[in-house]
C-alpha cells in the first residue's frame, strides 16, 4: 500500500526517461512510481492537486542560512538614500541598547544608494559610546565607528571606518560569538523562508570562517536546529577553508592539511551533511573588491585577492589532497584565473575526476577561460538574481566589452560546463522562479538586457535548479528529479513555467512544498 498518491497534476519530472507524469506514488518518503505503475495501487491518502504543476524541489546550491536569519531580525537601512535618514535609524537602534560599550548591529548597508561610503565620523555623531557595526549587503565589508577602530590593531587597513574582507573579519572577531541557541533560531527562520519559495535542499556556503560565521561551534548549531525540529529541509554544510590546519598524517596519505579527525566531504546523512570546502579567492562586485584583470570602469583599481596567489593555490591544492570537494569563491576574472590554475595543479598532483570541484559565482568569465572550465570539469555555481537586481550597476562598472560576460548561461552550457543555480541568500533575492525568469530573459529589474546571447531556455534554467544542483552537491542519487527510488521532495506551483509568458515566471505561486512526501506549509 502506498502512503500517498498525488494525482490530477502535471508532474515535470526532470527525468528524460519519463519527462511528464499525471500521478506520483509515495512510500516511506520516497517516490514509489509514476502513472500506471501506481494508479491502481491502494493508498492511505489520495491528494487531488487540481491540475497544478509539480516539479522536483528546488536545490539552492549556495546560501547563507544563519546570516539570512539574523538579518531578518536586525534593524535595516535598506532603501534609504539620505545619510541623515540612515543616521537617524542608527540613533534609534542605539536607544534600544542597555549601556555604553554595547554593540549595535545594522543591516542593509550599501554605499551605492547613498552616493558615498559612511564614515566612522558619521557614526560617531549618533553612537553615544556604543560600538557600531554596519554590515555591507555583499558580506564583503562593513562600516564601524571610532569605538571599534580604537580596538583594532594599528595595521588593520580601513578607509575612514570602512573595512573590507579580512579587515572586516578582524572587526567581527572583536564581538562575542553567537550562542548555539541564537544560531539555531536564525537558521530555522531562514530555512522556513527557503521552503516558502520551493527550496527543499540547500548548501550552506561556509561555516567556521572569519567572513560570515561567528561561532567556534557553528556546526553544532545546525545539529541543534535539527534536533529542535527547526530544520525542515535538507542542508549541506560547506566548511571554510581557513579551518584546515597542518597534520602529521601517514606519509602515503599525502594529506598536508586537514580538519580534525580527517573530516571531509560526505560525512552526515540525507538531512544534514558536510559538503565542499569553501575557499575565498576574492571579494564582491557590490563592494568593488572582486578581483579583475583590468580596472573597474571609472575607478583606479581592479579589486583585490583575499591573499597572495601562492597562498591561495596552496590552500586549494591541500584541500584537494585531503579529499575535499572544493567550492572556490571567484567572482572576478583574475580570481577565476587563480582558481583554475590551482585546480589544474591539484588534479595534476593527484587525479580526482570524481571530485566535482565548483567555482562559486563565476561572475565575470572571459571567453578564453571557458575551455579551461570544461577541461577541468568544474561546475559554475551562479546567482542569476544578482543581475536581476544589481545588473544595471554591474554592467556600468564592467563597461561595454565585459558586461556580456557577467554571470553567463549559454556559454557555459555550450562548452559542456555544468550550470548550477543558486541565490547567495541574503545577498540577493532567493526565489528560484525569479532566477529562472532572469536566466531566460537576461533582463534586470529596470528592463535593461545584459548579455542577451547568454539567455537559455526555461527547461535549461529549471535543470540548473534541480538536476544540476543535486549533482553539484553529490545528491543525484536521491534528489533533483521525480524518479522512482528518489526522495519525494517536490514543489507544487500555481502555473507551469514552461507555458506562461516568460515575464510571469517569477510571479508563479508556490502552493505547497513537500519534503519526504509530506507537505510543509510554505509560510514564513
Amino acid at each position: 500500500m502506498l502512503c500517498t498518491r498525488l494525482t490530477n497534476a502535471r508532474f515535470l519530472t526532470m527525468d528524460p526517461d519519463h519527462p511528464v507524469a499525471h500521478d506520483v506514488g509515495i512510500w516511506q518518503g520516497r517516490i514509489a512510481g509514476l502513472d500506471e505503475a501506481v494508479t491502481s495501487l491502494p493508498a492511505r491518502e489520495v491528494i487531488d492537486l487540481r491540475g497544478a504543476t509539480v516539479l522536483p524541489g528546488f536545490v539552492d546550491a549556495h546560501v547563507h542560512l544563519a546570516w539570512t536569519g539574523f538579518k531578518q531580525n536586525t534593524p535595516s537601512i535598506a532603501g534609504r538614500t539620505r545619510i541623515d535618514d540612515v543616521l537617524a535609524l542608527v540613533a534609534e537602534a542605539v536607544t534600544r541598547t542597555r549601556a555604553p560599550g554595547d554593540w549595535v548591529s545594522i543591516a542593509g548597508y550599501d554605499q551605492r544608494a547613498l552616493g558615498r561610503h559612511l564614515t566612522a565620523a558619521d557614526l560617531d555623531r549618533v553612537s553615544d559610546g556604543r560600538k557600531i557595526f554596519l554590515l555591507h549587503d555583499s558580506g564583503h565589508g562593513c562600516v564601524v565607528n571610532s569605538a571599534v577602530l580604537d580596538l583594532l590593531p594599528a595595521d588593520i587597513p580601513h578607509e575612514n571606518g570602512f573595512l573590507a574582507e579580512q579587515a572586516m573579519g578582524a572587526a567581527r572577531a572583536l564581538r562575542p560569538p553567537h550562542s548555539q541557541e541564537d544560531l539555531a533560531e536564525a537558521i530555522g527562520r531562514a530555512a522556513r523562508t527557503c521552503l516558502a519559495e520551493g527550496v527543499t535542499a540547500c548548501a550552506e556556503a561556509g561555516i567556521g570562517g572569519t567572513l560570515f560565521g561567528h561561532s567556534p561551534v557553528e556546526l553544532g548549531a545546525y545539529q541543534l536546529a535539527r534536533d529542535k525540529g527547526l530544520l525542515p529541509l535538507r542542508v549541506q554544510l560547506m566548511v571554510s577553508g581557513d579551518r584546515l590546519r597542518p597534520v602529521s598524517a601517514q606519509e602515503t596519505d599525502g594529506i598536508p592539511r586537514a580538519l580534525d579527525l580527517g573530516l571531509r566531504t560526505g560525512f552526515g546523512d540525507d538531512r544534514l551533511s558536510v559538503g565542499a570546502l569553501k575557499i575565498y579567492t576574492d571579494g564582491g562586485m557590490m563592494a568593488r573588491t572582486a578581483a579583475l584583470s583590468s580596472p573597474y570602469e571609472g575607478l583606479d583599481h581592479a579589486g583585490q585577492l583575499q591573499d597572495d596567489p601562492r597562498a591561495l593555490t596552496d590552500l586549494i591544492v591541500d584541500g584537494h589532497l585531503a579529499g575535499w570537494q572544493l567550492a572556490v569563491h571567484a567572482i572576478g576574472d583574475r580570481a577565476a584565473d587563480v582558481a583554475l590554475d590551482a585546480l589544474d595543479r591539484a588534479q595534476r598532483l593527484r587525479s580526482r575526476p570524481e571530485a566535482r570541484h565548483r567555482i562559486e559565482h563565476a561572475g565575470l568569465i572571459r571567453p578564453d577561460q571557458l575551455p579551461r572550465f570544461a577541461r577541468l570539469g568544474v561546475s559554475a555555481v551562479v546567482q542569476p538574481n544578482f543581475l536581476r537586481y544589481f545588473g544595471d550597476d554591474y554592467a556600468s562598472i564592467m563597461g561595454g566589452e565585459r558586461a556580456p560576460w557577467l554571470y553567463r548561461g549559454r556559454a557555459f552550457l555550450d562548452h559542456g560546463i555544468a550550470l548550477v543555480g543558486s541565490s547567495d541568500r541574503p545577498v540577493a533575492d532567493g526565489s528560484p522562479l525569479r532566477a529562472v525568469q532572469f536566466m531566460v530573459q537576461r533582463a534586470s529589474a529596470s528592463g535593461q538586457v545584459i548579455g542577451p546571447d547568454e539567455g537559455i531556455t526555461v527547461d535549461e534554467a529549471l535543470h540548473a535548479y534541480t538536476v544540476a544542483g543535486a549533482h553539484a552537491c553529490h545528491w543525484e542519487d536521491s534528489l533533483g528529479s521525480l524518479t522512482p527510488g528518489k526522495r519525494a521532495d517536490l514543489v507544487v506551483l500555481g502555473d507551469d513555467p514552461r507555458r506562461v509568458d516568460t515575464s510571469r515566471i517569477g510571479d508563479i505561486e508556490v502552493v505547497e512544498t513537500y519534503v519526504d512526501g509530506r507537505p510543509r506549509r510554505p509560510r514564513v
